[in-house]
């Protein structure tokens, strides 16, 4: 029941992110964060257990701002709710991820990560992605190489969202047995894993295929297939409305 959201923008992009997450707080989750990539060219991370409410606290006591980020809200799967355990996940400062899914062969990377000298902090499968991404970047990969390559290498169903601070000028996004949406703006572009996240930025969407690998830019979106070939994706426009996605007058969703 996870969720993921994320911009990249020519203007601060906490506060979509931030409604993104209270938007999809009807999933069920037991932590939220958030990564944001400031003018310095450095990612910050913040995390909270509980509420998205706890975050945006966190989020609101600080004078960050950034036009390019990620986040997400967890429902534990490896590793107990605890705010190491919540995503985004980072490795060093290179690389930061959310991801929702399950990857199935995260105790043979591990191991192999651990023999390379990479040192864990949490108990979930997240953390593994975001040092084998960095890995491939320290041996001269891009951004988009590494998240292809890594892709490569994952067994199970996944959705990931990709940021690196050396990197301003995308987002770097896959999807394989999770599903993942695009949203598209005017100068600015948009990803989430429901659309309910993104009807107050965006009504043009870009659904993604199995196996898809996208690079999310503020001036426009380039897919490609798993094997890396350029594609091409229909466009789709949402009729919903707020009204549907708001719980009105109801504690929950089951009850409306």
């Amino acid at each position: 029941m996870c969720g993921i959201v994320g911009a990249i923008a020519d203007r601060n992009v906490l506060p979509i992110l931030m409604d993104g997450l209270q938007r999809m707080e009807y999933r069920g989750y037991d932590s939220a964060g958030v990564a944001i990539r400031e003018a310095s060219g450095a990612l910050k991370r913040f995390r909270s257990l509980g509420k998205v409410g706890n975050l945006k606290q966190l989020v609101d006591s600080s004078d960050v701002t950034g036009d390019l980020g990620i986040a997400h809200t967890r429902w534990a799967t490896h590793g107990v709710p605890a705010e190491r355990n919540a995503h985004p996940h980072m490795s060093g400062v290179r690389v930061a991820v959310v991801h929702n899914g399950i990857v199935e062969n995260h105790n043979t990377l591990r191991d192999r990560l651990l023999e390379q000298g990479y040192s864990f902090t949490s108990e979930t499968d997240t953390e593994v992605i975001a040092h084998l991404l960095a890995h491939k970047l320290e041996s001269g990969r891009d951004l988009f190489s590494a998240v292809l390559e890594a892709s490569q290498e994952l067994t199970g169903a996944y959705a990931l969202a990709v940021a690196s601070p050396e990197d301003g000028d995308r987002i770097v996004v896959t999807r394989a047995g999770s599903p993942l949406v695009i949203g598209l703006g005017e100068g600015e572009n948009f990803i989430a894993s429901d659309v309910t996240a993104l009807l107050p930025v965006t009504r043009s969407f870009i659904f993604l295929e199995e196996g898809d690998i996208a690079e999310v830019r503020r001036d426009g979106v380039t897919i490609y297939n798993s094997a890396g070939k350029l594609v091409e994706r229909e466009i789709k426009q949402s009729t919903m409305s707020d009204a549907n996605v708001d719980k009105g007058p109801y504690r929950h969703y089951m009850l409306k």
